[in-house]
């Protein structure tokens, strides 16, 4: 389902508040009716609540080709999250290379 959901985000929805969106993971319930799709914007200027509106206005299209390309009983209904921590470790990551000194010291002998 994770490759399927990335695959037309990137391919066949057409919405362009969604094109900055990366699938970081799908957790389904035990019955496989929900699944918990987790996303990730990269680009620093889009605004998460608009990528949000772009995925639950593509939701059905979304949904429709799941039980196509699956062929399940049941479509699980989707309900997106969005996940921060990618951009966490990219800020995290540029902390801590601003914080290491610029040229590695060298040891006497």
């Amino acid at each position: 389902m994770f490759k399927e959901i990335a695959e037309l985000l990137n391919h066949r929805v057409k919405d362009p508040r969604v094109r900055s969106v990366t699938i970081t993971g799908v957790d389904m319930s035990n019955d496989l009716k929900y699944a918990k799709v987790f996303f990730s914007v990269f680009d620093e200027d889009a605004n998460v609540s608009e990528v949000e509106q772009g995925l639950l206005s593509a939701k059905g299209f979304i949904k429709r080709e799941i039980g196509r390309r699956l062929e399940l009983r049941y479509v699980p209904e989707i309900v997106f999250f969005h996940d921060a921590s990618l951009k966490r470790g990219v800020e995290m990551e540029k902390l801590l290379d601003s914080l290491s000194p610029t040229e590695p010291e060298e040891e006497g002998l």
